[in-house]
């Protein structure tokens, strides 16, 4: 699926690497990474004291735009996680 406008600004402002935050009233912890020169995304979280678990890929691509890739879950859970994830200060 093409990666809503929305989305993306909320990813980018997620930061690179290991941070902790909320979203929609629990804790996580989010791993965020950058591959192949920035062409490839890659977020993990764990919800922290429960068992909610986030994973997606999100591919920028020259043809096709951004493309979400939810591993194994449906795109508008893991929309709506990073939409209202608000990392740590």
């Amino acid at each position: 699926m093409i990666a809503p406008d929305a989305f993306l600004s909320a990813f980018f402002a997620i930061p690179l690497g290991s941070s902790t935050g909320q979203s929609q009233g629990r804790r996580y912890i989010v791993c965020r990474t950058a591959l192949a020169g920035g062409k490839s995304h890659k977020l993990v979280a764990h919800q922290l004291g429960g068992g909610d678990y986030i994973s997606l890929n999100l591919y920028l691509t020259d043809s096709s735009g951004a493309l979400l890739r939810p591993c194994e879950m449906l795109a508008d859970k893991v929309i709506a996680f990073v939409v209202a994830f608000e990392p740590d200060a």
